[in-house]
């Protein structure tokens, strides 16, 4: 049982720690989208 734990350990870290990264990155990347798709009308308006 003990070593079951420990790689649970070993392994889930890195995993709950990776999610948590992507999910922040994927947030800022649709706002990243929002502002280029803003900033291209505004370039668009100006033509």
């Amino acid at each position: 049982m003990e070593p079951i734990l420990g790689m649970i350990a070993d392994i889930g870290f890195p995993i709950v720690i990776s999610v948590y990264l992507l999910v922040r990155i994927e947030k800022k990347m649709e706002s990243l989208t929002v502002s280029i798709q803003s900033l291209t009308n505004a370039i668009n308006k100006m033509k």
